[in-house]
C-alpha cells in the first residue's frame, strides 16, 4: 500500500517589495523541498501578489507513518526558514482511496 501527503504551505513575505524578489524566495524554497525531501512542489495561488504565496507539496511513501513523519520534517524545515510568516494545511490519502 502507498500513501500520499499533500501539504499546502501559505507564506507571507512582509519585507518583499517585488514579484522578482518573491520568485527568488520561492524558487529557492521549492528547490530545497525537492532536494531535501523528494517532494513534488508547485506554486498554486497568489501568483500576482508580492508578499503572499501558496505552495503545494506532495510526498509519497509506503506507509502512513513514514509519510507523515516526512511531512512533519518538511514543515519544521519551512518554519525554520520562515518563522513568522507560514501556515500549513495537511492531508493524507491512501492509494486505494485515490484509485477506487
Amino acid at each position: 500500500m502507498s500513501y500520499v501527503v499533500l501539504l499546502e504551505i501559505h507564506l507571507h513575505f512582509p519585507e518583499n517589495g517585488s514579484l522578482k524578489g518573491k520568485r527568488r524566495e520561492l524558487n529557492s524554497l521549492k528547490a530545497h523541498l525537492r532536494q531535501r525531501f523528494g517532494a513534488s512542489v508547485a506554486e498554486t495561488d497568489h501568483h500576482e501578489l508580492w508578499q503572499r504565496a501558496t505552495v503545494s507539496a506532495a510526498l509519497v511513501g509506503r506507509d502512513a507513518h513514514t509519510v507523515e513523519d516526512a511531512a512533519a520534517k518538511l514543515e519544521r524545515y519551512v518554519l525554520s526558514q520562515y518563522p513568522d510568516g507560514v501556515r500549513f494545511e495537511r492531508g493524507l490519502i491512501s492509494r486505494d482511496e485515490v484509485l477506487s
